[in-house]
């Protein structure tokens, strides 16, 4: 597996930490709050586990590199 960063905008850093604070750690881009929105949404963990994948999760806080 790739490593994980977190985004180097530290504005948008701040923003999604403080959405997640507001939504009790769901994803703060998301209406639902389900289990598999859960910050690390099952979407990034699907992912990470693809060594082929490298970007963003959706909302922006996370980057996996290869």
């Amino acid at each position: 597996m790739g490593k994980i960063r977190l985004n180097e905008n530290p504005d948008i850093v701040k923003s999604v930490r403080e959405g997640l604070k507001k939504t009790g750690g769901y994803c703060p881009c998301r209406q639902e709050r389900t289990e598999a929105y859960k910050c690390i949404c099952q979407e990034f963990k699907d992912q990470l586990a693809d060594s082929k994948f490298e970007g963003y999760c959706h909302c922006m806080l996370y980057y996996k590199e290869k």
